[in-house]
Formats: structure tokens, sequence, C-alpha cells
């Protein structure tokens, strides 16, 4: 598909920085909304990739954060799930650093808000990290797959499904998905129904098989179904729901080496959107440039809003550049870029429609010579006036 793109002018402002600056680098561990409107950040790694238990929370009408009492757990490539009450699960994760193979958590806690502290509820059944969350319509949490550890120095993505009860505080496991996988997102459909998204499956310490299968799980019948793939395999990629029954994808880590041979070093430019009425991927507009361990937030309207990135983690540069997806229009539109490239960072709508963009890595590698150099700079993303 060509990518077609304008430009329109949308302001970025920077605030306050976080109190500790970390990296937030799966597909659940963003920050979350509270009901108050304020925002609350937990966990994620520091520049060694090792986890912190800090918390802090971020009031947009002060416009600055605030420390708030830390987790139980120092935890990374955890889930962050807000809930119906207004507090906020934590769960699974690693507590591990550069180490193999990691360590995988299987403790939960929540966060209340009106106090500002956490409480330990039951452990998750399988420990795990890398897993996808989400709140069910009956309020009850759905964790998925994500990566543990086997006997051995080795590491395995699971396909195991577990269910936290908000009203008995346990996790009761349920049906597994068809396939395990792992770095996957997961987008409540309007039917009640979970969608899945690629992912990928290790096969060795430094290697995995990305992947274009994705399948939909029904909570008023605990079944598991296949549902369209994919038209490439994906990690490292974003899934957004722009309406109650379509799922925009974009981006992905490279493809790397091919079956025949060629080899493909660059992240994926390409988005996909699902129909949930069909089940099938449709290609739509490339993106100008290819990004993985982006952001992608969903605006008024079902526009979509993506945010920094890389092309890839290692001797890298965090991206500035944002654009904004409209679906309607088939067209990417450049919305102006951050005042500090980053990836593996946190965004999230705020009450007014603006995006708090927070945290990340900046620079990796030869790029930072020496250790990946994170970010505590926050700023807010405002559409202009001409945004389609």
């Amino acid at each position: 598909m060509p990518n077609p793109t304008t430009t329109v002018t949308s302001t970025w402002s920077t605030t306050a920085d976080l109190p500790i600056p970390g990296s937030l680098a799966g597909q659940h561990d963003g920050p979350a909304l509270l009901p108050d409107g304020t925002v609350l950040v937990a966990g994620g790694g520091d520049a060694t990739s090792a986890a912190l238990a800090r918390a802090a929370r971020y009031d947009p009408t002060a416009g600055h954060w605030k420390a708030t009492g830390a987790m139980h757990a120092a935890r990374r490539l955890h889930s962050v799930t807000v809930l119906a009450d207004g507090g906020v699960l934590v769960a699974g994760g690693t507590s591990a650093g550069s180490q193999f193979p990691p360590s995988a958590l299987a403790t939960a806690e929540v966060y209340a808000p009106t106090t500002g502290t956490w409480t330990g509820t039951d452990d998750l059944q399988v420990a795990r990290w890398d897993h996808s969350a989400v709140a069910l319509p009956d309020g009850s949490v759905l964790v998925a797959g994500g990566t543990a550890v086997r006997s051995g120095q080795s590491v395995r993505a699971l396909a195991s499904v577990e269910r936290w009860d908000p009203t008995t505080g346990k996790w009761t496991s349920v049906a597994p998905m068809t396939d395990a996988r792992t770095g996957h997102p997961a987008v409540l459909l309007d039917n009640g129904h979970v969608l899945v998204v690629g992912g990928s499956v290790p096969t060795g310490r430094d290697s995995a098989a990305d992947l274009a299968f994705c399948e939909l799980y029904d909570p008023a019948t605990d079944t598991w179904t296949p549902t369209g793939n994919m038209t490439v395999a994906r990690a490292g990629h974003r899934a957004v729901a722009v309406s109650p029954t379509s799922v925009l994808v974009t981006g992905g880590r490279p493809p790397g080496r091919g079956g025949d041979g060629t080899f493909d070093p660059f992240s994926r430019a390409t988005a996909e959107l699902y129909n949930q009425g069909t089940g099938a991927w449709t290609a739509v507009a490339a993106m100008p440039a290819g990004r993985q361990l982006h952001r992608a937030v969903t605006l008024v309207g079902g526009r979509v809003l993506l945010v920094g990135g890389t092309d890839g983690g290692a001797n890298a540069v965090g991206y500035a550049s944002a654009i904004e997806y409209d679906p309607i229009a088939n067209i990417w539109t450049e919305v102006g870029g951050l005042a500090a490239g980053r990836w593996s960072f946190g965004a999230v709508a705020l009450t007014d429609h603006t995006v708090l963009v927070t945290g990340g890595i900046g620079r990796a590698g030869l790029a930072a010579a020496g250790a990946p150099e994170l970010t505590a700079g926050t700023e807010i993303f405002t559409a202009g006036p001409d945004t389609p």
C-alpha cells in the first residue's frame, strides 16, 4: 500500500520529569489513567534492565509527578490493568536484569489510589512475563501467554491463560490459547471478546519466531477460536482499537532473514486493520518509516497517534517523530516531534484528550557510548486545529 502523508501543526510541551527514569518495554506495562484524571506509572527497567519497584503519579492540573507507594516487588515486563473500582492490578513480570535466564514472578498486587498503597493479592497460577492483560466487562482480568523459564537454561512461550476475580482476589486457570505466544498485544472488542495479535515464540537464547496467527477469547464460553492471520508476522508491534469492531496494528521488529536468502534489517513500516465482522486483516497505508517498540494511542474519532520507537534495540537512537492515522481517509499525518526521542516508554490519553508520553530509552549501544541512556522526560501532545 502507498503511504500518503500530510503535515499539520500540533504541539508538544514538556512538563515535569519522572522522579526516577525507567523503560517500559512490555505491551501492557504502560501508564494507567486513574478515575480522578491522574496517571500512575509503576515498575519498569533501569539502565541495566534491572527491575524497579518505584511508582509515581502525575497530576495534569498541577503539571507535576509525585512519588507514591512503591510496589512490594520490583518488576518489569509485567502487566498494569485499571480495575472497575479505580484500583490498579499489577501482575507477574521479571525482577531480573541482563542475566539469563531471568526469573519469572508469580506475585500480583493492587494499588489503591485513595491511600497510595499496594496490597498483595493471590499469586498467578503460572509465573510469567511479557504477557497480555485485559479488563473484561464483568470486572475480572484476563492474563494470557507470556514467557516462563523452562527447566535448565532456556525459556519458553506460554499458551496458558488465567482470570483474576476482584471479588475473591483469586486467579483461576481458564482455557489455554490455541498457540503459545509472548510479547503480544490484546484488545477488548465491543462484543466482549478479546483479540490477541501476533507476538513471538522463543527459539533460542537470542532468537525467536514471530507470529502472524491471531485468536479470539470468548469469556462467556471460555473458548479460544482462531481468527484471520495478519498479512505478515509481527513482534514489537502495537495494536489499538479504532472503532468498537476494528483494530489497527502497526510496525514491528525487522523480519531478518527470509526463506529465500534475503535479509531485511529494518523495522516494519506496514500497518493493517482487523475487521471483527469478517475476521480478516486488510493492509492499509504504510507508515512513512518503520518502527518498533513505539506506542499507539487512540484519539477522538478513532484516529491513532503513533509516537517514538526505534529501528532496532541495539546501537540505536530513539525516534522523536510522531504521526497520526486517519482510518477514514487512510492517511498518515506528520504531527510534530518529541523534544526527546525514545523507545520502550509509556503513553496514555488524558481526560482532556491530550496524550502524555514519559520515560523510555533515548539511545543504546554505540549510540550511547556505554549503558543505555534513559530519559525521565515527560511531554504532552495537543492536537492542532487543522488535525483531520
